[in-house]
């Protein structure tokens, strides 16, 4: 008896589209991605990023016990220089008096700190709370 003759399988083929699809349709995705990601302003983001950092460093003095002034001022001078920005990085808020209200609240924690700067620990605890709270009623309006 002879055998019957066998046709090749497809199936390495179909395998091969499959997988030639998935990589085509990984790079279109990543280069949607990269394109939607590149229309958007990094600026709102990065501004709130550094705040939150500077904010983060100043509760950081603070359990570190190494609250004072030459401690925190530097601290709270780029806050404050930092908040200059928001009008710029938020120009779509520019003209809404809630977020006019909140920055300048922001502004004056800052310029109170600065003008009294906190050489202990809980003048830098007050300081700090006062600031998250102000933070805090922008982003509870805006976020």
């Amino acid at each position: 008896m002879t055998e019957p003759s066998r046709t090749p399988s497809n199936a390495s083929r179909y395998l091969f589209v499959l997988i030639a699809g998935l990589l085509i349709g990984i790079v279109a995705a990543v280069m949607a991605m990269r394109a939607i990601q590149a229309r958007q302003d990094p600026f709102p983001g990065s501004l709130m990023h550094v705040m939150a950092r500077q904010s983060q460093m100043l509760n950081d003095s603070r359990k570190q016990n190494r609250c004072t002034v030459n401690d925190t001022l530097p601290r709270l001078q780029t806050l404050r220089a930092l908040s200059n920005d928001l009008d710029l990085a938020f120009a779509g808020l520019r003209d809404d008096p809630r977020f006019q209200q909140h920055a300048s609240r922001f502004r004056a924690t800052l310029n109170d700190a600065l003008a009294a700067a906190p050489a202990d620990c809980t003048a830098l605890a007050a300081v700090t709370e006062q600031l998250g709270n102000d933070c805090k009623a922008c982003h509870q309006d805006f976020r």
